[in-house]
């Protein structure tokens, strides 16, 4: 389960990296309204990459089975490149049918949120 930790390090320095891009590199390029959706992308990804790393350090204390948090944590993955990954694509290439596949991103998210309260709400309960 260090691929957890691994991914959500990764996504994490990708993150800051993909919004210095935005900040300095695509500001005088895009539209307004481009560089928010851009933005929009990097939040949710560096949120996703920091559930990413406490979910894997999580799974290294030993005190919640990995296999529980495998789920959330295969979802945010996913998330993160269908729903960054669209956005990015859309506002880089400008092609708008990547817009029309973000959602399925944004309810991965969703799914391992969903996933996390299920595992959190029977920890609870069996303690």
């Amino acid at each position: 389960m260090r691929w957890i930790l691994v991914i959500g390090s990764i996504f994490g320095f990708l993150s800051v990296a993909l919004g210095a891009f935005g900040a300095h590199a695509l500001r005088t390029r895009l539209e307004p309204r481009m560089l928010e959706v851009f933005e929009t992308a990097v939040r949710y990804q560096m949120f996703h990459a920091l559930a990413l790393v406490a979910v894997g350090l999580a799974a290294a204390t030993g005190k919640t089975k990995e296999l529980y948090l495998m789920g959330p944590a295969v979802c945010w993955v996913l998330g993160v490149l269908v729903f960054g990954g669209s956005l990015y694509a859309l506002v880089l290439t400008g092609i708008k049918v990547f817009g029309a596949i973000t959602p399925i991103g944004g309810v991965l998210y969703l799914a391992g949120w969903t996933w996390l309260t299920v595992v959190a709400v029977r920890a609870a309960i069996s303690s």
